[in-house]
């Protein structure tokens, strides 16, 4: 009973955005938790055929950061994660607990220090500026994930293939990193759902010159007289349809990461 409620309290925003994505404006306010009676797509197309392109502009810069972020930090914390984890002695640990210490402190803290060194470095307001800040950030997470994932991995396998010769560039590649598929899509799916859905980073360290992410675009189309509720909930729907979608394509391996990591050694 106690789940039940519980299941429901969490389901109330989302159905709200639902029903409310194909309804007129006025019965958005009028009713906002009735059934859409009749539906209508009206709310989604003004929201992709506004003017100032405000959806257009925000997907194509969220789907530039995210794809970036991830491809960056997927691939420096499975090499950083296959380093620790083969690496003997109490090194390792000492490393992993100071990277994630970092985890520990929450981004609004760290955010004027970041703007100064990016602007010292000519990278504020640029996406190149906004990227390195996540990867900077979330490395810590990736790194913690890998280096588990690669502890199961029998070391036999890549001592095997360095007495055939391989080096320790081409061990990882093509020995190590096939076998991290379940643990990248793990970090994959997280790192991606947080910085697709980050508002603070984006709106301070890219500006308003810069463009505009999906989250970001969900707040500059409130304004302080805003009515049109439809198109608030319009964005907010087409801003999660992408990230889902992306949870979905990698939901399969996103479960063996999961149940693999838990049985393995």
């Amino acid at each position: 009973m106690a789940a039940t409620f519980v299941t429901a309290v969490f389901f109330l925003p989302l159905y709200e955005v639902l029903v409310n994505v194909f309804k007129h404006g006025q019965d958005i306010t009028a009713h906002p938790v009735s059934l859409p009676i009749p539906p209508t797509l009206a709310s989604v197309q003004q929201v992709t055929s506004r003017p100032d392109h405000l959806f257009w502009y925000g997907l194509i810069n969220s789907v530039e950061v995210t794809a970036i972020s991830i491809t960056v930090l997927t691939v420096v914390s499975a090499m950083l994660g296959h380093y620790l984890a083969r690496l003997p002695g109490r090194g390792a640990k000492a490393v992993l607990a100071v990277l994630l210490c970092g985890l520990m402190i929450p981004p609004a803290v760290i955010l004027e220090p970041i703007t100064e060194v990016l602007r010292s470095l000519g990278l504020m307001t640029t996406i190149l500026g906004l990227v390195l800040v996540n990867v900077g950030y979330y490395v810590p997470f990736g790194v913690f994930v890998f280096t588990g994932f690669v502890k199961t991995i029998p070391v036999e396998l890549e001592e095997a293939a360095a007495l055939d010769g391989a080096g320790r560039f081409r061990i990882f590649w093509q020995i190590v990193f096939p076998l991290l598929r379940p643990a990248s899509a793990s970090v994959l799916i997280f790192l991606g759902v947080w910085i697709w859905n980050d508002f603070l980073n984006p709106l301070i360290l890219l500006g308003p010159a810069s463009g505009t992410t999906v989250t970001v675009g969900i707040y500059r189309a409130i304004g302080e007289h805003q009515s049109d509720f439809g198109q608030v909930f319009a964005l907010m729907f087409l801003a999660t349809l992408p990230i889902l979608v992306f949870y979905l394509a990698f939901q399969r391996h996103f479960v063996k990461g999961l149940t693999g990591g838990a049985t393995k050694g």
